[in-house]
């Protein structure tokens, strides 16, 4: 039985690094117009990795949010997820005038709630994706928030797919420019900084900061355990991942 949860966790984890590693710069695919904070507007900020990023009372919940239902490496994660969406945001113009940066921040930070291996967690189902599970549970925190309740449901809704879809490329690089950036900065998080430089523009050092203040030391092993914690815990929810 252990033998065949480790060939179901390595195979949909093989599945996970494949999709994730079929980054493109963000070029086509529909547009809109924001009804969010973009950079043009005035709003908090504190500085992350030496970058100069939102800092609203939702974003700072939303990440207080991602610790308590996260284990240190994927905290991590999710930081460099924003971070890294940050940073694409910051070299391109395009980006900074459509961008929701509110969306961006709390879609990335919460985008792995469904790997919370607390036992009895709330936020985890038995027969879903993680992915729908951390949507649905990123809706909820955003629904039972102060600041979220006066967000329209359009934000609430680019949030609730921008993690549903996160993993699905096929699907979410077609989706709203805030959909598909949040994608891709969770998939830069499994690129080396080169080609970060080479696909979005990214300067290598300001990568290579982002990575020395969230480290990246022994998220692999985490995320093969989380793969198969996955196929154990409700295998079948895994089925569409292969």
């Amino acid at each position: 039985m252990l033998t065949r949860l480790l060939t179901l966790g390595q195979l949909a984890l093989m599945t996970f690094y494949l999709q994730l590693s079929a980054c493109h710069p963000l070029s086509s695919g529909p547009l809109y117009e924001p009804r969010g904070l973009t950079t043009s507007h005035r709003y908090p900020t504190r500085e992350l990795a030496g970058i100069t990023v939102i800092d609203t009372p939702l974003v700072r919940s939303a990440e207080a949010f991602a610790l308590e239902h996260s284990s240190p490496t994927t905290y991590n994660h999710v930081m460099r997820s924003w971070l890294f969406g940050a940073l694409m945001v910051k070299n391109n113009a395009t980006l900074r005038r459509t961008i929701d940066l509110e969306i961006q921040a709390v879609s990335a930070l919460l985008h792995d709630l469904g790997w919370d291996q607390t036992p009895s967690s709330p936020v985890i189902s038995p027969d879903r994706r993680f992915e729908v599970d951390g949507a649905i549970a990123a809706r909820a925190f955003l629904h039972g928030h102060p600041h979220g309740k006066k967000w329209n449901e359009r934000r609430t809704q680019l949030v609730w797919d921008a993690i549903a879809l996160h993993t699905e490329r096929a699907f979410s690089y077609f989706k709203e420019p805030d959909v598909r950036l949040v994608s891709q900065g969770i998939g830069l998080d499994f690129e080396t900084a080169e080609i970060a430089e080479a696909t979005f523009g990214i300067p290598v050092a300001e990568y290579r900061a982002v990575v020395a203040e969230f480290p990246k030391e022994g998220f692999k092993q985490a995320l093969n355990e989380t793969f198969v914690w996955l196929c154990g815990e409700k295998p079948e929810s895994t089925y569409s991942e292969s």
